[in-house]
């Protein structure tokens, strides 16, 4: 047995089934299974997503997250070779100048000066003025477009950044799949509307805030119904959170930082909760992650907005959420360190075996676990 100031990286390693791996969603979003952790226990249930309102009282609160995912994922041809090129946006750095931070794959073709252009819009060329990282870029776009009509018709060429453990073979009989099962409607447009909470509202992310997908408008009402609250913070989810951890010694970990915003309002809608000792439930590592930054102490939060890279692995004691919503995460990502912070490890490896064995979904397309006392 493992001490839990000894985590390592390996302890988190576990057989995964790529049969497992989710490549597209449910059919509707609260479809969902639901795997119950006790944490204190360590017994595990078997639910259907809806059913999860009969774990919390009135009173009791949900925090989400509302950050949107933009279209992150573009195509191109390098201008003269005609290569083909995956670009993915990262941020904006200067809306005037139209100055980009990128990923560009395969990196090695693209140098400083190269240009790269989009066949869906002629009127748009990337020009590469920086190196960042191995596969990092800094761009600047060329174009006759105002910077106000720009940002849309940058968007317009886009994706949604779905991770690349969903990889789907584009045939005639996989999109007919995919077309009956989301009734008819493109995989494309399918993709632009499921990976995307129903509260998205504030743009920024280029990942979705994926364990917030599940909840519909009618599992809202329920909980609505029920007496439960809900507000929402900002954390707009960066690539950082699907970078693999390649050090063995989880304490020499870095993670990229990502911007985050809490508004007063909502730290006073969770202090209010806090203070009255009701539930508070995360719905996402991102969520528990930027309040965590903020807390106090006393496990009150306040108004932030600014940036965290906070590394979350056990041992570690959380000071505002006493429950948490969470997707199935691939072995040794940060997100399963996380968990395992919060439920306990061996708790968590318990709860991940039995759901590789009962055959739940795993991703961000995935089913879902609830984690309470």
């Amino acid at each position: 047995m493992y001490k839990s100031n000894d985590m390592r990286l390996s302890q988190f390693k576990f057989k995964l089934p790529e049969e497992l791996i989710a490549q597209f969603p449910a059919s509707y979003r609260d479809e969902a299974r639901l795997l119950v952790l006790h944490r204190k226990s360590g017994e595990v249930e078997h639910k259907l997503l809806p059913e999860l309102v009969q774990y919390f009282d009135e009173g009791d609160l949900f925090v989400f997250n509302d950050s949107k995912v933009f279209p992150a994922r573009l195509w191109g041809h390098k201008e003269k070779t005609n290569a083909l090129i995956e670009v993915f946006l990262l941020r904006e750095l200067n809306h005037k100048t139209r100055y980009w931070d990128v990923l560009v794959d395969p990196a090695r073709k693209i140098r400083i000066g190269n240009k790269i252009t989009f066949d869906d819009d002629p009127a748009i060329v990337a020009e590469v003025i920086d190196n960042t990282t191995s596969r990092g870029r800094t761009f600047r776009f060329l174009t006759d477009y105002d910077n106000e009509e720009f940002v849309p018709r940058l968007y317009a060429l886009g994706s949604a950044p779905l991770p690349k453990y969903i990889r789907r073979p584009m045939d005639e009989q996989t999109q007919a799949k995919y077309e009956e099962v989301f009734h008819e409607q493109p995989v494309k447009d399918m993709d632009t509307e499921r990976y995307q909470t129903i509260f998205a509202d504030k743009i920024g992310a280029v990942a979705a805030p994926a364990s917030g997908m599940h909840f519909s408008k009618q599992l809202l009402k329920r909980m609505e119904i029920h007496g439960i609250d809900t507000t929402c913070l900002t954390s707009h989810v960066s690539l950082g959170i699907f970078k693999e951890i390649d050090v063995e010694d989880l304490s020499k970990n870095k993670m990229e930082s990502e911007q985050i915003i809490l508004s007063d309002t909502m730290a006073k809608t969770v202090n209010k909760a806090h203070e009255g000792q009701h539930r508070i439930c995360a719905v996402g590592t991102e969520v528990m992650r930027a309040m965590e930054h903020v807390a106090g102490t006393n496990g009150l939060l306040k108004a932030y907005d600014g940036w965290t890279n906070k590394f979350i692995f056990p041992p570690y004691n959380f000071s505002v959420a006493n429950s948490f919503f969470v997707n199935f995460y691939m072995p040794c990502s940060s997100q399963l360190l996380m968990v395992a912070a919060f439920a306990g490890y061996e708790e968590t490896m318990h709860a991940y075996e039995v759901a590789v064995k009962e055959g739940y979904r795993f991703g961000d397309y995935g089913d879902a676990m609830l984690i309470v006392d």
